[in-house]
């Protein structure tokens, strides 16, 4: 555990557990590093060494006022990475992660990565346009901002139920999860909350996929109710060459986190870093 600096002065907190090939996590919105540390343990276990950040504006890390854009935390990731000396690395991503580590990759390239694993993310692009009718409506987004606007705590409550699908019959979700949930997002800034919005709503990531050139796993919930697997998952597994595809029947946007799974995911995961 410690802090990195980055080129503009902020400091990024990271977690290090094991020995090993790195493997290195990156959260999704509005968690922080906690949120993986049932993986970390598992590939850590096994021999890896398990490695997981929080964003600026997120957890322990620095709260900038600036700086909530894809182009900025792949460079973070980049210093990262730098910092501590990592080489063929394994980048695992969850939701707009998934964004953060398509980035890299377009801006920063994989001579340092090994593969990729995309779980529940966001590219290529959330928001529904004419070419994306898949996407998010707009309307939706800037209903997130003026709930976290408007009392945060609430917002960030009652989103645990969808995040997870405790609105689903039979669900799986526990009232842990969705504890979890909402003390992590309450360590993240009011203004990364809302910068965030914009960014993984608004960015597009298609050049960002069709530069990969490592073996990249994804993993999606076909009842994600969050970041919805028609306008993503798929249309990656499309774009990026040779992706393994794997779609979790009913599983919910918090695959990560929730008991089954949890244990199916980090089966697959190891499964993955193995071949």
């Amino acid at each position: 555990m410690g802090f990195i600096k980055t080129r503009d002065g902020n400091e990024i907190h990271y977690k290090d557990w094991g020995r090993g090939r790195p493997v290195l996590f990156i959260h999704g919105w509005p968690l922080n590093a906690d949120a993986w540390e049932d993986q970390m343990k598992a590939v850590a276990d096994a021999g890896y060494r398990a490695i997981a950040h929080d964003r600026r504006g997120h957890g322990r890390s620095s709260q900038p006022w600036e700086g909530y854009d894809f182009d900025t935390f792949a460079d973070d990731l980049n210093d990262l990475i730098d910092a501590l000396g990592l080489w063929d690395v394994v980048l695992v991503a969850h939701s707009m992660g998934g964004g953060e580590l398509a980035r890299y990759i377009g801006r920063h390239g994989t001579s340092r990565v090994s593969k990729a694993v995309l779980l529940s993310a966001i590219p290529p692009l959330m928001m529904r346009t004419p070419d994306n009718p898949e996407g998010v409506p707009a309307e939706v987004f800037d209903d997130i901002k003026d709930g976290i606007l408007a009392e945060r705590s609430q917002y960030w409550r009652d989103a645990s139920a969808p995040f997870f699908g405790a609105n689903r019959p039979g669900t799986k979700a526990t009232q842990g999860n969705r504890d979890a949930f909402w003390f992590m997002a309450m360590q993240e800034s009011v203004k990364a909350g809302v910068d965030c919005v914009t960014a993984f709503a608004e960015t597009d990531f298609h050049e960002d996929l069709r530069a990969f050139d490592v073996p990249t796993l994804i993993v999606h919930g076909d009842d994600d109710q969050i970041v919805p697997i028609d306008a993503t998952g798929r249309k990656s597994a499309q774009i990026i060459p040779n992706a393994t595809f794997k779609v979790y029947e009913g599983s919910s946007h918090g695959i990560a986190l929730v008991p089954g799974d949890k244990e199916r995911f980090n089966a697959d995961l190891l499964e993955f870093l193995g071949t």
